[in-house]
């Protein structure tokens, strides 16, 4: 089987399954086909002929695992037939890219020699993604850090000092990984690109060098401090500003606040975890802030307006319409927590009616007055006879 065969055939379809097909559902699907257009159920059709042996083709590429993972490297790096260079857009020859026949790259000459030397046409290519011998610049790592909060900082947003611990340049080698008075040596293997070509059945894949990982440098006598890695944990404290309205269990991504790169390249994120405390009047309910407060009957009945604290700032007054009922929320504007855009959401007032546990005697004959002056009013004169009526 030829890689040309592996690129213009599309064996999926040949069998009639999806490319994440299972085994099971390509072996079920190949059986169904070959019974169908077998030779011997087809005696003098060669249509039927030429169908199950393209049938008989496509079951042995895809029921080999390791054949079927050739097969779809092949195609993904090939497309349907035309070669996707990198920076183009499409096989087609759009703009910043073109195509041509693959009758070009398999067996003819003068497409990298006889045979079609396509491995060599890749590795120029990958070559020229490297820009030629010399180590290539590595992005620092990521680094991962939590926070706990108070309330109130949350909210408001809070600079906060943050001790990290992460890989840096060894100082003792000044990050070449190599002990004092040393130098480390280009890479052989890959000639100090930190990459080598693995080949695939006559075309190629760039990944990084094994004998250096990567590093385009290979070091003979290493560092004692950092074992010849070039680098080393290292602690630091830097200043991170928390912004307001952050809320519980939120991940904030500081962009090149992380671990710094290797040979020019970018330093990594930072990315901060935040824990928020509870308060013990405030709730949260995203943008807005919640207060449960307690009234009296008569403030409740009758209607009152009553103080209601506010986080950060002096008291606000609320008022009660009368007849509130115990549970309802009011609505104070302007008083929540802040806004991606700097404003600010509401504060929520939940009313609680508060129940006594101890009375004087006048306040019981009160109430006992008031439960005779109400004894023709039920509340519950709907629900009962709602469920009668059941």
């Amino acid at each position: 089987m030829s890689t040309k065969d592996y690129v213009e055939k599309d064996y999926y379809a040949v069998i009639g399954v999806p490319k994440d097909a299972t085994q099971a559902d390509i072996k079920k699907a190949y059986r169904k086909l070959a019974r169908q257009f077998h030779p011997d159920a087809n005696k003098s059709n060669p249509e039927a002929e030429a169908r199950f042996k393209e049938i008989s083709e496509a079951y042995a590429v895809l029921s080999d695992e390791k054949r079927r993972k050739e097969y779809d490297e092949a195609r993904a790096l090939f497309g349907s037939g035309g070669f996707r260079f990198p920076g183009g857009t499409g096989t087609t020859g759009g703009p910043g890219g073109f195509s041509f026949d693959l009758g070009d790259l398999f067996g003819q000459p003068g497409a990298g020699g006889p045979g079609g030397g396509l491995g060599d046409m890749l590795g120029g290519i990958f070559t020229r993604q490297r820009g030629g011998p010399g180590a290539q610049p590595r992005r620092g790592a990521d680094v991962e850090t939590e926070v706990t909060l108070d309330f109130a900082d949350a909210v408001d947003g809070v600079t906060v000092p943050l001790r990290m611990t992460s890989d840096q340049p060894c100082r003792a080698c000044a990050g070449t990984g190599a002990r004092a008075g040393t130098t480390p040596r280009v890479c052989p293997e890959c000639e100090g690109t930190g990459h080598s070509s693995r080949n695939l059945g006559g075309f190629a894949f760039s990944e990084p060098c094994r004998t250096c990982r990567g590093r385009g440098l290979v070091v003979d006598d290493p560092c004692q401090a950092c074992h010849g890695s070039g680098r080393a944990p290292s602690t630091r404290t830097m200043n991170v500003r928390i912004p307001a309205g952050v809320q519980d269990g939120q991940r904030i991504r500081l962009k090149g606040k992380g671990a710094p790169g290797e040979r020019g390249g970018p330093s990594g994120d930072l990315y901060v975890t935040v824990h928020v405390r509870p308060h013990p009047v405030f709730g949260r309910r995203g943008e807005h802030l919640t207060i449960t407060v307690p009234v009296t009957f008569p403030e409740a009945t009758l209607g009152a307006e009553v103080k209601v604290p506010t986080l950060g700032g002096g008291p606000v007054t609320v008022k009660l319409p009368p007849g509130t009922a115990n549970g309802r929320t009011l609505r104070v504007r302007g008083r929540g927590a802040v806004r991606k855009d700097g404003t600010r959401g509401d504060l929520l007032v939940t009313v609680a009616v508060a129940v006594p546990q101890k009375l004087s005697d006048s306040a019981r004959e009160a109430l006992v007055a008031f439960q005779e002056a109400t004894a023709g009013e039920d509340p519950r004169r709907d629900l009962l006879g709602a469920g009668e009526g059941t």
